[in-house]
């Protein structure tokens, strides 16, 4: 076996050492030691994240095609270690509260081994190999969501989880043994790519198709896959909820890019148009309108990140040019979401109110953080001159550069959708700075942890949408990555 493959893997190496170093120091260090491990697991996050972006390396495919290493799988792996780079800042005030310190080393070694399955699924170019990325990804999260063990609430949503993606897995494998049966015996995307092109359409691909989307769709909370999300989302601690709402979303969303145009672009006119048009709707019309009805705020995110899938899926329908596009959606839509979550976690932290009501007059007494909240608001809504406008507006101009009259009718729906959306978005700033009456919320001083955090999260909602270098990069990758035509099919 030639060893010198597993050099192509220098992101999922890091990662592995990184899981190593903390395990190993959990297992062995003191007490007194083990008090470093939240910093120390932060900075040698944020070191190896800085490595995986400025390493050089070369594009090319290993172990036979299953793995490929090129510019873009490199470039979203750095853009997701940034939001898990943000989780674990916001995070650090609740791993060391009594409740969850002893166990603090755990957290950090299944967030990791979760980030380690989602690196496999980006660079997955063989169904098994995804499978192996997916399912690792997804074990772990389980465990996280029930970290709060004295909580029903977190072990309800665990159950709920692990039961959801069991599932959702279970579908997706049988959709699979379709592809493997249709292709011949291979599960190499370009092998299936080529035996759609020869072959005919068949009712047993179309059932494949539609088993995939299906399972897929329960990672993506796509509707009508999405009714395990809000009590997920809700029971499980907020640091999870955060990670859950924006990493393993963007995770799944390239992977379902790769997976749709590499290996099923092909069918995209035949059969997943009509299929992916009715499911990119639903999501964002229904995260749209549920949202409008949450006052727990962990539940309002929840349906709101529904919402925000369906937009990232708009990527997809774009084809090649969409992956741009795509990127660029997924960077905003991590720092303006976690954004908001920092400020929900830095108060619950410190107060233990999670409705929308207590956040009546939240000016008064925390002026900062109603202000990094009402930014995060209006760049998930699409208000102009934040970063959520820009990534929008480019993700609906990719869509509509197709020029298929179908499309357009999608991007405009999409449009009504946002307008709804600044409704509800809205009724968070209003409570923040209009509702009359005394604060619910008393003044207190966020964590250093939450601050950089949060202030990471100001900064990239502020300046994202504005240095067009950043789109610019996303799109050349694209170039570079995409060898098919510019639409799936």
């Amino acid at each position: 076996m030639d060893y010198s493959q597993f050099g192509a893997m220098l992101p999922e190496l890091i990662i592995l050492g990184l899981f190593l170093v903390v395990f190993l120091f959990d297992t062995f260090s003191g007490d007194g030691a083990k008090r470093i491990l939240t910093p120390l697991t932060t900075v040698l996050f944020g070191l190896a994240t800085v490595a995986i972006w400025i390493i050089p390396s070369c594009d090319m495919e290993v172990f036979g095609g299953m793995y490929v290493n090129d510019t873009a799988c490199k470039a979203m792996k750095a853009i997701l270690n940034v939001g898990v780079f943000i989780v674990f800042l916001q995070s650090a005030k609740w791993v060391e509260s009594d409740e969850v310190a002893i166990r603090k080393g755990e957290f950090y070694e299944l967030l990791l081994v979760t980030l380690f399955g989602m690196y496999l699924m980006i660079s997955a170019r063989h169904f098994l190999l995804f499978i192996i990325g997916l399912e690792s990804a997804s074990l772990p999260l389980a465990a996280l969501v029930a970290f709060n063990k004295k909580h029903y609430e977190s072990h309800e949503a665990a159950a709920k989880y692990i039961l959801t993606a069991v599932f959702s897995s279970a579908i997706l494998l049988m959709g699979l043994s379709f592809v493997y049966a249709f292709s011949g015996g291979s599960l190499y995307f370009d092998d299936i790519r080529n035996n759609v092109i020869a072959g005919e359409y068949s009712g047993l691909l179309i059932a494949a198709i539609a088993f995939m989307i299906a399972g897929i769709g329960f990672k993506l909370s796509l509707v009508p896959f999405h009714l395990w999300t809000a009590d997920v989302y809700q029971g499980a601690p907020t640091a999870i909820t955060s990670y859950l709402s924006v990493i393993s979303k963007g995770a799944a969303a390239f992977a379902f890019f790769v997976i749709f145009v590499h290996a099923f672009g092909q069918l995209f006119e035949h059969m997943w148009e009509w299929m992916m048009y009715g499911v990119i709707i639903a999501t964002i019309t229904v995260g749209n309108l549920f949202a409008i009805r949450q006052k727990n705020m962990k539940r309002f995110m929840a349906f709101s990140s529904i919402s925000q899938a369906g937009y990232i899926m708009l990527g997809v329908m774009a084809g090649g040019i969409g992956l741009a596009s795509m990127m660029f959606y997924i960077l905003v839509y991590i720092v303006s979401n976690l954004g908001a979550f920092a400020v929900i976690s830095s108060i619950e932290n410190n107060t233990g109110k999670l409705s929308m009501d207590d956040y009546d007059g939240l000016h008064k007494t925390n002026p900062w953080l109603s202000f990094a909240m009402t930014l995060a608001m209006f760049s998930l809504a699409g208000i102009p001159p934040f970063a959520g406008f820009f990534s929008k507006i480019l993700i609906f101009t990719a869509v509509t550069s197709t020029g298929s009259m179908a499309l357009y009718m999608l991007v405009l729906i999409a449009l009504i959708n946002t307008i709804i959306s600044l409704y509800y978005y809205l009724l968070v700033v209003k409570a923040i700075w209009i509702k009359p009456g005394e604060a619910k919320v008393e003044s207190f001083k966020s964590a250093i942890g939450e601050k950089l955090a949060l202030w990471i999260c100001v900064a990239g909602i502020i300046f994202a949408g504005l240095v067009p270098y950043v789109y610019e990069y996303c799109y050349k990758l694209s170039l570079i990555h995409i060898s098919e035509p510019t639409r799936p099919y």
